[in-house]
């Protein structure tokens, strides 16, 4: 069994999640009003980020957990429904080469998987219509079908990755040297290293760099 594996913010979608959630909350006609008490939280972190006091993966983890905390008490449901709002004007910013690419994979009869560290329900919501097998995001705990507010989420990333991709496949006997990954920047570089046929998707200088030296494709 071969496999694809797609990263998703800079790859298959052209832009930022997190930027796209924040301006989305902002303007949200209903839940608005709680992007006041989101941003009075993560002003602190961001200023350390900028000082370089905060490093980037600690920056991101928290940010995304304090993106969650005005959601506190609100149903599965209800977070469901509001990532499902974001997914139809996420879906116009798809890269037209890699949505194309996932889909000949698809036809291909790999195994294709979207592996991010966006939050899943949304990445399920935004990747409906397309032949996509494995959806891995960062989750959300629940109690009771709940959000808490108080439980830290497990942002995936680098190598939790790589990890989470080899769970999800199991016991599968997966043909690593023919199979492919794509991403845009040096956090998918443990999981581009996993197949032989890694493709850098507009990347960053660094990881543009490494793509070159090691004869990879890259897609502008």
């Amino acid at each position: 069994m071969r496999v694809a594996i797609f990263d998703f913010d800079g790859t298959l979608y052209q832009n930022e999640t997190f930027d796209f959630m924040m301006k989305h909350l902002k303007h949200h006609p209903e839940y608005g009003k709680l992007y006041g008490k989101f941003f009075r939280r993560i002003l602190p972190l961001y200023t350390g980020y900028k000082l370089k006091l905060v490093p980037s993966p600690v920056m991101r983890e928290k940010s995304m957990q304090l993106y969650l905390s005005p959601f506190a008490g609100f149903s599965q449901q209800e977070l469901d429904s509001y990532f499902s709002g974001m997914a139809e004007e996420m879906r116009s910013g798809f890269n037209p080469e890699i949505e194309r690419r996932v889909r000949e994979h698809a036809a291909a009869g790999d195994r294709v998987m979207l592996v991010s560290g966006a939050f899943t329900p949304l990445l399920e919501e935004v990747v409906q219509g397309l032949p996509v097998n494995d959806v891995i995001g960062t989750d959300i705990p629940y109690r009771d079908g709940t959000f808490g507010g108080d439980d830290a989420i497990r942002h995936i990333r680098a190598e939790r990755k790589n990890e989470r991709i080899l769970e999800t496949l199991g016991d599968a006997k997966v043909d690593w040297a023919e199979s492919s990954a794509y991403g845009d920047t040096m956090s998918d570089l443990s999981v581009l290293e996993l197949t032989g046929h890694p493709v850098a998707v507009c990347p960053e200088d660094a990881l543009r760099k490494t793509a070159a030296g090691r004869g990879w494709e890259i897609v502008e």
